[in-house]
């Protein structure tokens, strides 16, 4: 395909998004000309989202870093040399080996997440490096970690209703997920769905895309979604609308949690929630009147001080009536546990000579790096933007711009991060490299291999770890396994019977492959949890000092529908989900994306506004005592009041401080210590 300077190629888009659409790559004279979804995917069938559309665009971005750099200037100013990647890769292993000597080598810190979703790019080769270098390890939990550990204290497995069976269900709950711009093929089988009859359901803070597609939007103050989760099982007991047989068969605690529940009334769980009882009422009765009622728990609500507890309340729904066994019922949060791979092959851990090094929390980086006791010394950041994504951003920049911290960092782009780096290192982009592709979502697995040349110099992080490795003089061997080597080791796991049949030569071949998905017919008789059945009465949890039963736990930061936050020094509560064209912050830097979303706004409500002279159009001030935000005001009542909104992480502008997490905390949440940008109070003030 390399080769070939014309002609349409298959393909896979890398974002981190559930769809991993299949793709069709229409080349002219050796370039990308157009990207189009490829007709032929089980799932995604040829539609795909106008990100991934203009994707060549980033590709072939005027701004695409070509070559390796040198800081020369002071941190942050963005002021480099170029260099060659010989002397990079020199620099880069002669700082390492003498912090290893004089501060040892959990000094230096990998940062990484998934900017990139191929399985080689985040979890192979640079894993083997840090591992074989005994560097610290990095606890990735600024995305899903907390509703993963929700989930799993029911279910005991990453994984649900199967996407495709979701067509045959008649109630459709989205709960906490804008799936019109994150899961768009969610929404076409939703669709098919609701054309047989479906009614679809949205409970969210904000009336987003998806909220205004829903039959029927149910607004909500954040992070009170458990107390509407076990509201709702208050009504279904207390109405006979349980499954006494399935309860007794499959569940672990029903008794319990019968009793549990009774102070959950409609009435205090409006309170709470901002939602009227009488809707409360109806929402129950249509869930337990379905025949075979889904819910599709999104990943905003897990970010919140509760965002597990929360994940957990939703979770143990299905399992009070018999949904789970109709066809398109039960719920599903992630099904990334199908596909999961060989991680040891991949990762290698033997290779580490220090099993018990300490483990940093990626939320945590500001606060990492201001530690004076074994402090960091030296920073590799790939796959991630740190400077826009991470929380409490002012700090984290104060870590960046410490002038004894050795930075790299390697990116398609110079990204605010990158300007703060000692040495930047260009990346490819995924049609430069072979990878294997899953999904968090759907069933397939799909190989990626090169369309196009590399853009200037740049690696991909198989090519660059294993140059460092072999620099270093770690085991040439794991630093010498070629990609497709690396695939067939990651999908030989016997462990995960969803893999059989799952081949290289089946993927070179079909570029496509299915999961077997015979072991999920006995979904419910083999669920890996302690006792073996859906556990609404969690002793793990109990053990853990959390509550063991389905609770609505207060926001440490945060104001429910009791306690408004009027007459306080921040009583706003801020939101800041993703918007429509940017993928967190991918695409922030792409022209044609940035006319679609034209600028930040920050949506507040009419009685919010109203009370502090704003109107829509006005320049505003949002802050806290972490840091502040530039932003126009959009006045609107898509989010009961108390509640602002702003979409999108975009990157800093010169004039304007426009990184929305310069407010957010670096708190961890109640299970899998999640991130909670979501538990933010804030004041906005008219400039």
């Amino acid at each position: 395909m390399i080769e070939e300077l014309n002609g349409v190629f298959p393909a896979v888009c890398p974002l981190d998004c559930p769809d991993t659409c299949g793709l069709l790559l229409h080349k002219k004279d050796g370039k990308i000309v157009k990207v189009a979804g490829n007709p032929d995917h089980p799932v995604t069938q040829g539609a795909i989202c106008n990100k991934v559309r203009n994707m060549a665009e980033r590709v072939y971005h005027p701004e695409r870093l070509l070559h390796p750099l040198r800081r020369t200037g002071p941190k942050g100013e963005g002021a480099f040399e170029r260099i060659s990647w010989d002397e990079a890769i020199q620099e880069i292993t002669e700082r390492f080996k003498a912090l290893s000597e004089e501060y040892g080598p959990e000094s230096i810190l990998p940062y990484s997440f998934y900017g990139n979703m191929g399985v080689l790019s985040v979890d192979g080769m640079d894993r083997r490096f840090f591992n074989a270098l005994g560097s610290s390890k990095l606890k990735q939990s600024i995305c899903n970690s907390a509703g993963t550990a929700g989930w799993k204290s029911v279910m005991g497995f990453n994984g649900g209703t199967i996407p495709e069976e979701t067509v045959h269900a008649d109630v459709i709950i989205v709960w906490g997920g804008n799936i019109v711009s994150t899961n768009m093929h969610q929404v076409v089988l939703t669709e098919k769905a609701r054309k047989n009859g479906a009614r679809v359901v949205v409970i969210d803070v904000h009336r987003n895309q998806t909220g205004q597609w829903a039959d029927w939007f149910i607004p909500l103050h954040p992070g009170t979604d458990a107390a509407l989760a076990v509201g709702i099982m208050h009504i279904l007991f207390r109405d006979g609308l349980v499954n006494e047989e399935f309860m007794r068969r499959y569940t672990l605690g029903h008794e319990e949690l019968r009793t549990h529940v009774k102070e959950y009334t409609p009435e205090y769980v409006s309170s709470v929630t901002g939602i009227p009882a009488e809707d409360i009422e109806r929402l129950a009765a249509m869930y337990g009147g379905a025949e075979a009622a889904y819910i599709h728990i999104g990943n905003g609500l897990q970010h919140h001080d509760n965002g597990g507890l929360a994940v957990r309340s939703i979770a143990c729904l299905p399992a009070l009536t018999d949904h789970w066994l109709k066809r398109g019922g039960g719920a599903s949060k992630s099904n990334g546990g199908y596909n999961s791979m060989n991680d040891e092959a991949l990762e290698r851990p033997d290779l580490r000579p220090n099993p018990e090094a300490r483990t940093i929390n990626m939320n945590r980086i500001g606060e990492a790096l201001a530690m004076t006791d074994k402090p960091i010394k030296a920073l590799f950041v790939y796959c991630s933007n740190p400077l826009v994504v991470a929380p409490d951003t002012e700090r984290v920049q104060s870590g960046f711009a410490r002038e004894d911290l050795f930075t790299v960092v390697h990116d398609l782009f110079m990204t605010d991060t990158a300007k703060y780096a000692d040495i930047v290192l260009p990346a490819t982009s995924s049609f430069e490299n072979t990878d294997v592709y899953s999904s968090y979502w759907h069933q397939y697995i799909q190989l990626q291999e090169p369309v196009i040349p590399k853009v200037g110099e740049g690696k991909s992080n198989v090519e660059l770890f294993s140059l460092l490795g072999r620099a270093m003089g770690f085991n040439d061997a794991a630093f010498s396994e070629t990609e497709e080597d690396m695939i067939a080791r990651a999908l030989d796991h016997p462990a995960n019977p969803y893999l059989n049949g799952v081949t290289l030569s089946g993927l070179k071949e079909f570029r496509y492959v299915k999961l077997d998905m015979t072991p999920y017919a006995s979904y419910l008789d083999n669920l890996p949890t302690p006792s073996g059945r859906i556990e609404l009465y969690s002793a793990a949890l109990e053990k853990a000092g959390l509550p063991s039963l389905p609770t609505y736990v207060p926001l440490k930061e945060g104001y429910d529908g009791i306690r408004r936050g009027r007459g306080r020094k921040y009583p706003l509560m801020f939101i800041s989900p993703p918007n429509h064209n940017f993928l967190n912050s991918t695409f922030a830097n792409v022209p044609k994306h940035q006319k679609l979303e034209k600028e930040p706004f920050l949506q507040i409500h009419p009685e919010d506004a109203e009370e502090r002279g704003i109107h829509d159009g006005d320049e505003v001030t949002v802050c806290n005592d972490r840091g502040t935000y530039e932003v126009r005001a959009k006045v609107t009542a898509k989010m009961l009041p108390g509640t602002v909104v702003s979409q999108g992480l975009w990157w800093e502008s010169e004039g304007r401080k426009q990184r929305a997490n310069a407010l957010t905390s670096d708190r961890l949440a109640d299970l899998g210590q999640g991130a909670t940008f979501f538990s933010t109070v804030v004041e906005v003030k008219r400039k």
